[in-house]
């Protein structure tokens, strides 16, 4: 009896150990490859039977509104391009199996043959901006740009784009009134390249 009570508690010991030695990884990878070696890397880690060391695999990714041709579409984009995270605990066999998956360039640390772990507060704060409800718009123009208004009182005008704010999806176009240019600020749906 006194035996299994001992049993248990070395288990709880190396329990809380591996929870304490748990740590979040980047991964740098090709440009453009970060879904397929997260997709790669998941494969392994179910294959070679590591779930209890590797845990979890993610590309960092946000949603912004994408306002192109007048329409609004919704899409993904990646917060760090060409950089996957993973929480593991580091050993040799999973910094091995980690690094020779296919398209994974290293890991980020001082060299590549000793990782540097994010810390807390970096993960806490990557999670927060992937979890955030908050979607900015990407607008598809730049300042300066000669645009068409499509609708509203200014329909049928042209103008020069004088600001863009990508956080309401909205643009200042100085259109010519009476002679001078006159700003309008309207939404980005409004306008057209010319």
């Amino acid at each position: 009896m006194k035996n299994t009570k001992q049993q248990q508690a070395a288990q709880q010991s190396t329990m809380t150990a591996d929870q304490e030695s748990r740590q979040w990884f980047a991964v740098h990878t090709y440009s453009g490859y970060e879904d397929a070696v997260a997709r790669y890397l998941r494969q392994r880690v179910d294959s070679l039977g590591v779930n209890d060391r590797i845990f979890t695999v993610m590309v960092p990714k946000t949603k912004k509104v994408r306002i192109k041709n007048g329409k609004r579409a919704e899409t993904e984009e990646k917060i760090y391009p060409g950089y996957v995270l993973v929480e593991m605990i580091m050993s040799p066999d999973t910094w091995y199996i980690v690094r020779n998956t296919p398209r994974v360039t290293g890991f980020v640390g001082a060299d590549s043959t000793t990782p540097t772990p994010l810390s807390k507060e970096e993960v806490d704060t990557l999670l927060m901006k992937m979890g955030g409800e908050e979607t900015g718009f990407k607008v598809d123009y730049h300042i300066g740009e000669l645009v068409k208004i499509v609708d509203g009182p200014f329909k049928d005008s042209d103008g020069k784009i004088a600001e863009i704010d990508e956080s309401k999806g909205r643009v200042k176009v100085l259109v010519p009134i009476f002679g001078r240019d006159t700003a309008v600020e309207i939404d980005a749906l409004q306008i057209q390249k010319v």
